[in-house]
């Protein structure tokens, strides 16, 4: 897609510190890391969604990304790291391109998750089951 800064990374029109070249995805540093490290696993295909990946992109792309998180890891002294994928804006994913987060972390780096954790009400847990189960 034109207008992608990813799919321009991929062609070479946007210079990026770029960590592995794979047949079907690549790897580079993200300029606006979360945390020193944090590198970016993106398919080559301009695709928009982790749904829109054929099965062998999918796995090319993992594999990458534990690849890139092994060296990130080691590299950066992190004791621990995240992997991932914001699928769609309410998901908070601002390019739109599908692409992997790895992000280093460190007990004291100030990066939190806001997990939020809700209940079910009654029959709602069941209902959602049968619900998920029929489309799998």
């Amino acid at each position: 897609m034109a207008g992608c800064v990813f799919c321009k990374i991929v062609a070479g029109e946007i210079p990026a510190a770029k960590l592995v070249e794979a047949e079907s995805v690549t790897s580079f540093l993200d300029v606006n890391p979360v945390n020193l490290g944090h590198a970016l696993i993106v398919p080559k295909r301009h695709l928009m969604s982790l749904l829109d990946l054929t099965d062998e992109e999918l796995q090319a792309a993992i594999l990458v990304a534990r690849r890139v998180a092994a060296a990130v890891r080691g590299a950066t002294g992190s004791s621990a790291f995240n992997i991932l994928q914001n699928d769609g804006r309410a998901a908070g994913q601002v390019v739109e391109h599908v692409h992997f987060h790895v992000i280093p972390r460190h007990h004291s780096d100030g990066f939190a998750f806001g997990w939020r954790q809700l209940s079910y009400k009654e029959g709602e847990l069941s209902a959602l089951l049968q619900a998920i189960k029929k489309r799998l």
